[in-house]
């Protein structure tokens, strides 16, 4: 992951050096190398993303694949501290930091309280939330219609899925995730997360930032700490997040990062909407 960007953008590759500097360990190699049993335990997949996505960023601005400023930036759980440090609300080292704990707390939270998440797929939100309520699960993320993620502790996520397939969902899978993001069970993190935010050097985003929680734009840098620790527990709204910037006149989406994830479930919610995924040399040359 990003090795074609380090050995071909020399503002990627200081971003994969400085990371390295920051954290004091190869970050860079993990990534470019692995072992993938090691990249993708919380606390290193969670700095890996971010670096891997801000690099992704660099090249494409460096190559002039992207001139124009956006009028939104928004990201999905993690991707939050990706859409912050673009807007200049976070330094790219603050980011990585806060991000970097992140994934100490959430991968200490998991290792202490269990759980899994599943996709329920072909269920709207009120069924679904029907059945958590009757199971003990949770809502997680609201990824796109009749897409959607549940979690909580393995029998309660069991239970939801055998439920949810019995109130006519199409599927329900099990993830393969080390804990129960977005969940209540995430609330050993809470503290720790709280003590960084406070303490990190936040500004007022440069980019409107439409947050998970809310789904709607927060500039006060307050207002953002608290988006940052409430996300732990709550829910990812994406579809919400989206259709808000869909009615304030956003045509086109961008993804940046590995993967493309969002940019198919982007297009379950936005039918008309242009959309392109920038995760790697190869995509930024088209």
């Amino acid at each position: 992951m990003g090795r074609d960007l380090y050995e071909s953008n020399a503002d990627a590759r200081n971003l994969f050096d400085r990371a390295d500097a920051v954290l004091g360990r190869q970050l860079s190699r993990l990534c470019f190398d692995g072992p993938d049993e090691e990249l993708n335990q919380t606390a290193n997949a969670q700095p890996a993303i971010y670096v891997t996505s801000l690099a992704c960023l660099t090249a494409a601005r460096e190559s002039g694949v992207l001139t124009a400023e956006p009028a939104f930036v928004a990201g999905h759980s993690l991707g939050e501290y990706t859409a912050l440090a673009a807007a200049g609300a976070l330094t790219f080292e603050d980011g990585l930091r806060l991000v970097e704990r992140r994934g100490q707390l959430t991968q200490a939270a998991a290792a202490a309280a269990p759980g899994g998440m599943a996709a329920v797929l072909g269920i709207d939100d009120a069924t679904a939330a029907a059945v958590c309520s009757e199971t003990g699960a949770e809502l997680c993320n609201y990824n796109a219609p009749g897409q959607l993620v549940i979690g909580g502790a393995k029998d309660a996520v069991a239970r939801a899925c055998e439920l949810a397939i019995k109130r006519g969902a199409r599927k329900a899978v099990p993830l393969d995730v080390t804990g129960a993001f977005h969940t209540p069970l995430m609330q050993p993190a809470v503290a720790g997360m709280r003590e960084a935010v406070d303490s990190a050097d936040l500004r007022a985003p440069s980019i409107a930032f439409v947050a998970n929680d809310r789904a709607d734009v927060i500039t006060d840098p307050a207002a953002i700490r608290d988006e940052l620790v409430h996300q732990l527990t709550r829910p990812v709204r994406w579809v919400q997040c989206v259709e808000y910037m869909v009615a304030h006149g956003v045509t086109t989406f961008i993804e940046i990062g590995p993967g493309r994830v969002l940019v198919g479930i982007v297009k379950r919610i936005a039918r008309d909407a242009e959309l392109r995924n920038i995760n790697g040399v190869a995509s930024i040359a088209v």
